[in-house]
């Protein structure tokens, strides 16, 4: 039973492990990510238009023309075309 218990432990204690690896890597890849929008924000682009840009780029196209046409309605709705 305790050799059960040392290989469920032992597993457990690898899982943690690869869990913090990849949260230190996401935590990096998130400061690069920051160091670009600072670029991009030096040569004069808009960061917050540019994270709306990258958000669009992963809908599908279905998707990214219903939200248009959503947005399109509540605009007309509110009287801001």
């Amino acid at each position: 039973m305790n050799e059960i218990r040392d290989v469920a432990k032992d597993q457990l204690k690898s899982f943690v492990e690869r869990i913090e690896r990849l949260e230190e890597e996401k935590a990096a890849l998130g400061g690069d990510v920051r160091e670009v929008y600072a670029e991009l924000k030096s040569y004069g682009l808009d960061p917050k238009i540019v994270r709306q840009v990258v958000r669009l780029r992963k809908m599908d196209r279905a998707e990214y023309q219903e939200q248009e046409a959503l947005l399109d309605v509540y605009k007309a709705a509110l009287g801001m075309e």
